[in-house]
């Protein structure tokens, strides 16, 4: 890239930082029409207004009778500093109930409703005073199917929009949407014998895609596109009220659309009420009727067998002028992309290896240090725990991330600074039966989880052949023990439901989660042998295995005889296909987010060579979803995901917050000074309110024999992160969700001072010495702390490169509990406006400071 694009991109980030971009779109410009308001407190969004249908009647006046009003209420948890495929929880109330509720609200299948709520994210912000190409409309709103967007060769009984008394002259003609109409990419649609309406796609880039077939959509609306819809007819209930966790994509997923953090973008909600007729003909003709249902489904239905809706209330003509006008329009913008610091920074990065529980952390983090001259380009380099420690102890990097204490190879000791608290979750997407939604309640014991990792499942009846457990229930959901904690779901039998997604490759997590197992003595005596009290055997292949440990096995050999010709050309260990560990917990939670498991038994036959091939299944069917995975917290919290409540004490079920993860940290104890901290499995669950998953990550270096300018690094990174790298908010440098701020006081108090004291020995590189955990030498590069829990950032601390940030202070205050449905904990306050504005000025100028520098030759 030339200095002269490195130098606009830097001008964009810090215009983005002061809200002088599209990136970061003022309220006080948008239109009450689009329902915009100023985002609520946390980042998040809320806005009431009145949603009309106003029917007229042969005098020209308002038809009561067919004349609807609503009093409707949109949230959303977080707009700000997004991510691709990261979940936003949209809410509302007052909307008008929704009738025949499709199985799939997504894409193309959830057009078959009457009265939902239109949720889709769109390019452009509800502002009248941009030009109109940065304007949100329809026509850069994504919809993944041509049905979605366009009507064709249409009868004038299904051409509602016809009499749409809020629609332009142009669009009540017999073709139209788009001027001059694309006949030749459209032929035989330019016709007055039937109706037609294109709304065309417009891209980023500038390309119009008309929209009339599905050769004429943009690439990432092909049917076998990379990412599943995620727009969404989402269904009301009968008391007004619904939500949705919508999935956002930016221009790494959807070129297209192509929402960045320079380029603004919205979610956008429309409440489908039905066109406003105008007044009707006289006789009234077949459109004035059509226009004039009031639907065919009676609220709170289901629509199981796809039968046809009453157009005018259905969700396929969104785009209409009567449905468009009650739109709320919820601007959102993009973080920096992750790989931002390669852009913006030519020196060669400082990679700290390991633990992947850093991942969401380093996200927002690595910005804060590459974006400034005085700090080194950090970098995270994903690896198992023990492949980041051995990296770190031959030298390879400086340091290594780790969640426990790891065997040193050589004679340099090595200390542990406690750097962030997460840990893991079992991750779920579940569904309820007959429409019922999402499941949000579920509950698992250890020895449901040690029937899962053991492979006792049968999966289908190609499992019946097992030896030892043929009698064995064929997946968790049809499991006694399961049913009984949680009642109420399907037992419809899914080989997903056989396994528990997990990672292939030795973690300090594996550790973790198996050292839940090993303490609890009702799951150690059905590994060792016992069956449980339904009768249900472990899988003899795991009989008397020892735990815990840092790797899990696939020791099953068992190959079912089945006459299926697929089967007997490719012989393979069944339980294995089920199992199907993957090697990074984002990929797990990827799977989750699409509802799409690894279960490799899928067949394919190829007419080419005439033979047979196995592969994964395909995405499971909304409605009847069914997965649990191993995630980290910050995954789930990033993504939306839905973390399982674990067994603790006295029949205590326990779900990751800000308690919970608190309660577990006081528990942990250090045997001396640079040691990590430590707790049983068997302290945590006697605590009963202490989440099993919680983990603490260190930063470990070498305390002799590491460079002074590595050590200086290791050290200033430990102090950054520390203290203003546990400020809770979606900015860089913030903390994000899914983690326990470490702070100067409270429970988290003996961990802050151990990384202080840790960061001085790794500075100093004079071995571990005999500083106590309360002798923490001020450190020599930060300024003093400020007042709270939080050690204040250094002077000159980096600007939040990314918009509206809104990170919370530090303040010291015992973490407050948090419902059991939540995953995660909680974001945190709301920062004045005007440390936004200093921190938009700060990182314009680092940034260009730093870039202009450079090119004149600058170290």
């Amino acid at each position: 890239m030339s200095a002269r694009r490195r130098l606009a991109l830097a001008l964009a980030v810090g215009a983005v930082g002061l809200g002088l971009l599209p990136g970061a779109p003022s309220a006080g410009g948008t239109t009450e029409a689009a329902g915009a308001a100023a985002p609520a407190a946390e980042g998040g969004y809320s806005r009431t207004r009145t949603v009309t249908r106003e029917v007229l009647d042969a005098d020209g006046g308002v038809d009561a009778t067919l004349s609807t009003s609503y009093r409707m209420t949109v949230r959303a948890d977080r707009t700000t500093d997004l991510r691709g495929r990261e979940r936003v929880a949209i809410s509302w109330t007052g909307a008008a109930p929704s009738g025949g509720r499709a199985s799939n609200p997504y894409g193309e299948k959830g057009l078959l409703q009457e009265y939902p709520v239109m949720v889709l994210q769109c390019r452009g912000t509800d502002d009248a005073d941009l030009p109109l190409a940065k304007r949100v409309r329809p026509e850069t709103c994504w919809t993944s199917s041509v049905a979605q967007r366009s009507q064709r060769l249409r009868s004038r009984s299904e051409s509602t929009w016809l009499v749409d008394r809020y629609a332009d002259e142009a669009d009540r003609q017999p073709v139209s949407g788009m001027d001059p109409f694309p006949g030749a990419d459209c032929p035989g649609l330019d016709t007055t014998v039937a109706n037609t309406h294109l709304t065309e796609f417009v891209s980023q880039a500038g390309r119009t895609y008309p929209a009339c077939a599905a050769d004429r959509m943009p690439p990432e609306a092909a049917v076998d596109a990379a990412f599943p819809p995620s727009e969404l007819a989402a269904y009301t209930d009968l008391d007004g009220k619904g939500s949705v966790q919508f999935e956002v994509r930016s221009s790494v997923e959807n070129e297209s659309l192509g929402c960045s953090h320079e380029v603004a973008c919205s979610i956008v909600v429309v409440p489908i009420l039905g066109i406003s007729c105008d007044r009707p003909s006289s006789p009234m003709t077949s459109t004035d009727r059509a226009c004039r249902k009031a639907g065919r489904f009676a609220a709170g239905s289901s629509n199981f067998a796809e039968e046809g809706v009453d157009q005018a209330v259905s969700p396929s003509l969104w785009w209409s002028a009567s449905n468009w006008r009650n739109r709320f329009s919820i601007p959102v913008t993009f973080g920096l992309p992750a790989g931002v610091c390669d852009v913006l920074d030519p020196r060669a990065p400082t990679k700290f290896f390991g633990s992947e529980l850093m991942a969401q952390a380093a996200l927002q983090w690595a910005p804060a240090y590459c974006l400034r001259d005085d700090r080194f380009n950090f970098a995270l380099s994903q690896m198992p725990d023990n492949a980041g420690w051995e990296n770190m102890e031959n030298g390879a990097g400086p340091a290594a991330f780790v969640s426990s204490e790891h065997q040193q190879a050589g004679a340099d000791p090595v200390g542990y600074a406690p750097t962030a608290i997460s840990g893991f979750s079992i991750g779920y997407t579940i569904d309820r039966p007959d429409n019922g939604g999402e499941y949000d309640r579920l509950r698992l014991n250890p020895r449901l989880l040690a029937k899962l990792l053991t492979q006792s499942y049968l999966g289908s009846d190609l499992g019946r052949g097992h030896p030892g457990i043929g009698d064995n229930p064929m997946a968790i959901m049809d499991d006694p023990e399961f049913v009984r904690l949680n009642p109420g779901l399907s037992r419809n039998v899914q080989e997903a439901g056989a396994t528990l997604l997990s990672l292939s490759v030795s973690s300090d997590l594996i550790r973790q989660l198996t050292s839940y197992i090993a303490q609890d003595a009702d799951a150690m005596a059905f590994v060792a042998g016992t069956p449980d009290p339904w009768g249900m055997k472990v899988n003899p292949a795991y009989r008397s295995l020892d735990l815990p440990r840092d790797e899990w096995p696939l020791l099953d050999s068992y190959i079912p005889e089945t006459q299926n010709e697929c089967l007997k050309q490719n012989p393979t260990v069944y339980f294995t296909q089920l199992a199907s560990p993957v090697s990074t917990l984002r990929t797990i939670a990827d799977a989750l987010i699409d509802a799409w498991p690894y279960v490799q038994t899928r067949c394919d036959y190829d007419t080419a060579t005439s033979t047979y091939k196995l592969g994964r299944k395909d995405r499971q069917n909304y409605g009847t979803r069914f997965m649990v995975g191993l995630v980290s917290l910050g995954d789930a919290d990033r993504f939306g995901m839905r973390s399982a409540a674990l067994l603790t004490s006295k029949g205590r079920y326990v779900a990751p917050t800000d308690r919970s993860l608190s309660a577990a940290v006081g528990l942990m104890r250090r045997s001396g000074a640079h040691r990590p901290f430590t707790v049983t499995q068997e302290a945590v669950t006697a605590a009963g309110d202490a989440y099993p998953g919680t983990m603490v990550v260190y930063t470990t270096a070498k305390l002799e024999s590491l460079a002074r300018p590595q050590a200086r690094q290791v050290a200033s990174f430990i102090r950054i992160a520390t203290s203003e790298g546990q400020v809770r908010g979606r900015g860089n440098g913030d903390l994000p969700g899914g983690y326990l701020p470490i702070r100067k006081t409270g429970v988290t108090a003996p961990l802050w001072r151990a990384a202080q004291q840790t960061a001085s020995a790794i500075e100093a590189q004079k071995g571990a010495g005999t500083t106590t955990p309360e002798e923490v030498p001020p450190p020599s590069d930060a300024a003093p702390p400020a007042s709270g829990d939080a050690a204040a950032p250094p002077a000159g601390t980096p600007s939040k490169a990314g918009p509206g940030a809104t990170p919370t202070t530090a303040d010291g205050t015992t973490p407050t509990a948090a419902t059991t449905e939540e995953t995660t904990s909680s974001l945190g306050n709301v920062l004045l406006p005007v440390l936004l504005l200093v921190g938009g000025l700060a990182i314009a100028s680092s940034v260009v400071s730093q870039l202009v520098g450079r090119r004149a030759g600058t170290p």
